[in-house]
């Protein structure tokens, strides 16, 4: 921490040199050059995300207990801090949100689980009771959130934004949920609600509802006026990181009926909040997941290209219990620009040490794939 700090005040002092050394006019009263925001794209930096940020471990005794059911539920054995704080103080600048229709509220406020251990079944959450998504890992047994609605979540988002408006933009990708868990006790679990074209439309509505356009970064800004949004991120399009700065881009983390039902009227993303989980050669593709930087090797490809790719470093706990980097470095070494884990600091019940960071000083870098070479990591953020 004391080291990674002296880093961090060394890293302030560069920019401070650098900007002395050429920042602002030509010191002729001539038209300013060209600053590195003004040069550097939002799809030519690489940062960190967080994996189901949300995301707090299932408390006793019925963590036990689900690790007694199946061993594969320690992959949920993480606790991610509230999305401010992981803003603030671990320069996470892309995050996760799973969500579940909820349109007439309360289909998550009974935890049925608990009868099994007499406790009340009732959450006595009142957010649980407003209609609209709900943010929760998995519906009955991984409940516990740092925020419970899709709403609240993004007003934690747009509260930090507004008190720090220089910061780079955030990306937020959405998972969309709808599909039922098994029920071997017969306990009475919900089935979620299915996901369709008109929860799409509310889901687009409710990220409106907190955020101005000038705030957002959507498909519509990125095609300009280019044919399709492919052609317009293999042509250069994404925004600078003076458009981009303090905005907000939202990516949908599923592909499938999901993708098709929200281009659905809407063939090139017009209008829409959220881009695409698209394939190289659809005309909404400028998104793209890779979530395996060993196995899927055209991740360097595509952010050559010009598509944002996220990946993992890890998943399921196993590097952070194994302490093995295979995977986050070469997610870190592929240049996909936003590398996602559930460690941006190392559990100590693991004893491994493992966690995630961005190379450098700071919390971002220029892209080793595509940044232009006079790219200065310092003056990112």
């Amino acid at each position: 921490m004391g080291a990674r700090f002296g880093q961090r005040v060394a890293a302030a002092l560069a920019v401070v040199v650098l900007a002395a050394a050429g920042c602002g006019d030509d010191g002729e009263g001539g038209v300013a050059a060209p600053t590195q925001d003004d040069l550097v794209r939002l799809n030519q930096v690489q940062v960190l995300g967080s994996h189901n940020s949300y995301h707090i471990q299932p408390k006793e005794p019925l963590f036990s207990a689900l690790i007694e059911f199946t061993e594969a539920f320690r992959g949920i054995e993480y606790t991610h801090l509230p999305l401010d704080q992981q803003f603030a103080n671990q320069g996470i600048r892309q995050i996760e949100l799973d969500v579940f229709a909820d349109p007439e509220g309360g289909l998550y406020s009974v935890r049925k689980v608990n009868a099994l251990f007499m406790q009340d079944v009732n959450a006595g959450i009142p957010a649980l009771l407003e209609p609209g998504f709900k943010v929760l890992h998995i519906q009955e047994v991984d409940f516990e959130t740092t925020c419970y609605t899709f709403v609240e979540c993004l007003q934690t988002i747009k509260a930090w934004s507004d008190a720090n408006p220089n910061h780079l933009p955030i990306m937020v990708l959405v998972e969309l949920k709808d599909e039922p868990i098994p029920d071997p006790l017969m306990l009475g679990f919900v089935t979620p609600l299915p996901i369709g074209p008109a929860e799409l439309d509310a889901l687009d509505a409710e990220i409106r509802s907190v955020f101005p356009p000038a705030q957002l970064i959507t498909p519509d800004d990125v095609r300009g006026t280019s044919t399709t949004l492919e052609q317009a991120v293999l042509s250069g399009g994404w925004p600078t990181l003076r458009e981009a700065r303090g905005r907000i881009l939202f990516c949908m983390d599923n592909g499938g009926g999901a993708r098709r039902d929200y281009l659905d009227g809407h063939p090139n993303l017009q209008g829409r909040v959220l881009f695409t989980n698209a394939n190289p050669g659809d005309p909404d593709a400028a998104f793209v997941k890779r979530n395996d930087p060993i196995g899927d090797l055209d991740i360097a490809d595509l952010v050559a290209a010009g598509y944002i790719v996220r990946t993992r470093a890890d998943g399921d706990t196993e590097q952070a219990r194994t302490g093995d980097t295979t995977q986050r470095d070469a997610a870190i070494n592929s240049g996909a620009q936003y590398v996602s884990t559930d460690y941006p600091v190392p559990n100590p019940a693991f004893g491994t040490g493992y966690f995630v960071e961005i190379p450098g000083d700071g919390i971002a870098r220029c892209n080793p794939l595509n940044a232009p070479p006079d790219c200065v990591d310092a003056l990112l953020e």
